[in-house]
């Protein structure tokens, strides 16, 4: 029933018969066939009974299935090896007709993944550092020319971990790099090494920042590109044919300070890196007001641009 059956596809006793002999060389009659059904009725498993029989409760649902495949398959935090391991054991969760669906899923390596092989291994050891209230050491590293891993330095890093966190398909460890006073972020697809510490953690409430507790989702809506650093509070005009993509971006955590025919004054706080990155993404459509220093910095970022590209020509002339 779990395997060959859904609300689409109901079963007959006779073919129960059949999948029983096919699968298991089992024999077995009618009576029998329906005895074992109420009997699992019984036992709590939801199998309807009406036109045939099927499994009507299932651990998942075949959309619910669906969106963990596709969290995975676009995921870049894990490996193509473990991603394709991750979707083979989420398809068997579903039956024979579901697997059909997803039979075209089989490009896994035609997307962006990491070649850092422990990365499960360190979620892992991290979400137990956490739970234990331990500080973590790690090797952390970066891509060199050859696009492949190696140490950013000799030393290993000590932080005091706080919390994993999903963002634009990679796994992030918010904490405290441990001679240090504020919050910082570490990708976990660049943390090889990972170790449990035997000092306790450093409370959240002496981290910078944090003295009253830590907000999540406050903090991610400042920490758009999740850089490191402090936050400041930006205000700029944006078009108003670009307010989805405000929300994307800051959720509900902006205030609208004055409003134009096509623009509006906007105000968020956010990390200061972040939001220069930001801002040069949707560059003719954003003017940031305040601060003066990251207006500053942008307009600097902008003239280096025009030198760049300004009058210059892409491709070859034509003689007339």
């Amino acid at each position: 029933l779990l395997d060959y059956s859904d609300s689409e596809h109901r079963l007959t006793q006779q073919d129960i018969i059949k999948l029983l002999k096919a699968n298991y060389d089992m024999d077995c009659d009618r009576r029998s066939v329906k005895n074992n059904i109420l009997s699992l009725n019984e036992w709590g498993y939801d199998i309807s009974m009406e036109q045939g029989y099927y499994l009507a409760e299932r651990e998942f649902e075949d959309v619910e299935l669906r969106m963990l495949i596709d969290s995975v398959l676009f995921s870049r935090t894990v490996s193509e090896v473990q991603a394709k391991q991750l979707i083979d054991k989420l398809r068997k969760k579903g039956n024979k007709y579901f697997s059909a669906k997803v039979s075209h899923i089989c490009h896994v390596q035609d997307l962006q993944h990491t070649d850092n092989k422990q990365v499960v291994y360190s979620l892992d050891i991290i979400n137990d550092a956490i739970s234990e209230k331990k500080k973590i050491s790690f090797v952390y590293n970066r891509y060199g020319k050859d696009g492949k891993l190696f140490p950013r330095r000799t030393e290993r890093y000590i932080v005091n971990p706080y919390q994993i966190v999903a963002n634009n398909g990679r796994y992030y460890l918010i904490g405290n790099y441990d001679t240090y006073s504020n919050i910082s972020h570490y990708r976990i697809d660049k943390m090889t090494a990972v170790q449990i510490c035997d000092e306790n953690v450093k409370p959240i409430q002496e981290v910078e920042g944090c003295e009253h507790g830590f907000c999540l989702p406050g903090h991610m809506a400042e920490h758009i590109y999740m850089f490191s650093g402090k936050s400041v509070a930006v205000k700029f005009w944006i078009q108003n044919s670009l307010m989805d993509e405000i929300v994307d971006w800051f959720g509900k955590e902006f205030r609208v300070l004055e409003e134009k025919e096509e623009e509006l004054l906007i105000r968020v706080v956010c990390n200061e890196k972040a939001m220069f990155f930001w801002a040069l993404q949707y560059g003719p459509y954003v003017e940031v007001v305040e601060p003066v220093t990251l207006r500053e910095r942008l307009a600097k970022a902008v003239a280096q641009m025009n030198e760049k590209y300004g009058g210059k020509s892409c491709g070859n002339e034509s003689d007339s």
